[in-house]
């Protein structure tokens, strides 16, 4: 059977990598190529522009005015300027004033509002070709106007040139990407070896071993080591906090539970009612305790789960209250107190859990209603930026020895609850919360706060 849980395997990051280095490599090498071409038809282009307008000025120094006529002796350094493209098939023509061809093919086509020197496409003899028209203009004795010499060829050896142009920038430019990307994969290889070196450690640990990674890694890699470090820590608080949750009840439930069962045996062996009774009614005082006892740890180990696991909200404190009044009421019937709820008409916002805050509070308001005088009252209220959960009695309260060890369970040695978990789960909680848990003992009686910090108003 497949087993839905198990994690995806995806693409590796060395494969997703290495795509991206050859996309990367392979986009640029298109964008380079196109680039090398035009430049190359540009370059061929100016170069053999050039030809034909050296070859054209050439010509036209070369045209003389002979009684009133111009007269055209041509030159070999211009046929030796179009003979650089050896491929190239060349065309010429000399226009006088009216048109007539002095020299050249009367054939050549002539180019239309261009300046001189203009250049310009046509074809010859049905191959493409490039021309230039350039023009001089002679005022001498018998001869005044303008001499247009135009020179043309074929475009084989520009085309030539663009390409081994194209082709030596792309050769030159796909080696560098090579190099490029060869040196991205190394250095790709060494940014991932950490994962492997943190990978190999994990594996490698008991499953007890519960202690911090020390591997060094970059930076980057350094966030998921110290992320894992993050869990591995809450993992060893709950593992911690459960040892010990499962020790103290262990320990803690020993002793009633004995007591309870020596009890009913007695109760078995007795024979008058009275004892009978006294015994039944022992039993079932320690039998309360217990079930206090038992749902005050069972608070407590969820308060410890719930400080690394639970999302906290924004919440009005004087929910909170009323939520832990309401919660109390019975406990506040069965031992004939009166409490009064000091709640604000503003709200109180805090950022918290919910579930723990009240259970804090309950355990709070319990130890009040068990072990305090009347009159017992608790409310909410607000001063410099924190919000204050507090109770308050008439009693003198707990002793100096316990409020010190107040984040200790048991810390002032009773088995059955009087005082012993209470406090630590309000501590725990406000140590949750980034809050505080603040005893005072005062004239009037004794009061406890449950600090914590204020949120802004909506």
């Amino acid at each position: 059977m497949t087993d839905r849980t198990s994690p995806r395997t995806t693409l590796s990051l060395q494969a997703r990598i290495a795509l991206a280095i050859g996309s990367v490599v392979a986009i640029g090498g298109v964008v380079v190529m196109i680039a090398a071409l035009a430049y190359g038809r540009h370059a061929a282009r100016e170069a053999f522009d050039r030809l034909l307008v050296g070859a054209a000025n050439d010509i036209a120094e070369s045209i003389t005015i002979r009684e009133g006529v111009p007269v055209v002796d041509m030159p070999v350094s211009a046929f030796e300027l179009l003979a650089l493209a050896p491929r190239d098939r060349i065309d010429y023509r000399v226009v006088g004033l009216d048109g007539d061809t002095l020299t050249g093919s009367p054939a050549t086509p002539r180019a239309r509002n261009i300046g001189s020197p203009g250049f310009y496409g046509a074809t010859f003899e049905g191959e493409p070709a490039r021309y230039v028209s350039v023009t001089r203009r002679f005022a001498e004795r018998g001869f005044t106007g303008p001499v247009e010499v135009i020179v043309g060829h074929t475009l084989h050896a520009r085309r030539d040139l663009a390409f081994d142009i194209a082709q030596n920038a792309v050769v030159v430019l796909g080696a560098a990407g090579v190099v490029i990307a060869v040196f991205a994969w190394l250095a790709v290889l060494s940014t991932l070896r950490p994962l492997g070196r943190i990978g190999n450690a994990l594996a490698r640990r008991t499953p007890t071993d519960l202690s911090p990674m020390s591997e060094p890694a970059p930076r980057e890699v350094a966030a998921l080591r110290d992320a894992l470090n993050s869990f591995i820590a809450r993992l060893q608080r709950q593992l911690d906090a459960n040892r010990d949750l499962i020790a103290d009840t262990a320990h803690q439930l020993r002793t009633p539970l004995a007591a309870i069962r020596v009890q009913l045996d007695a109760v078995t062996d007795e024979t008058d009612p009275d004892q009978q009774r006294a015994l039944l009614n022992r039993a079932r005082d320690r039998t309360v305790a217990l079930s206090r006892l038992l749902e005050q740890l069972l608070s407590q180990g969820l308060v410890i789960h719930r400080g690394d696991s639970a999302r906290k909200e924004r919440l009005d404190l004087r929910d909170i209250a009323l939520e832990i009044y309401e919660a109390s009421e019975l406990e506040i019937a069965m031992n004939g107190h009166s409490v009064s709820l000091d709640i604000p008409e503003s709200e109180l916002w805090v950022n918290a859990d919910r579930l723990s805050l009240t259970e804090a509070g309950k355990n709070l308001l319990g130890n009040g209603i068990r072990h305090g005088e009347p009159p017992i009252s608790f409310g909410v209220s607000g001063a410099g930026g924190e919000a204050h959960l507090w109770f308050r009695d008439a009693g003198k309260g707990p002793g100096e020895t316990v409020l010190t060890r107040m984040g200790n369970r048991f810390s002032n040695g009773a088995s059955a609850g009087a005082g012993g978990l209470g406090l630590a789960i309000a501590h725990a909680v406000a140590a949750n919360h980034d809050g505080r848990l603040v005893p005072a003992h005062g004239d009037t009686g004794f009061e406890i706060r449950l600090v914590l910090p204020a949120e802004a108003s909506a």
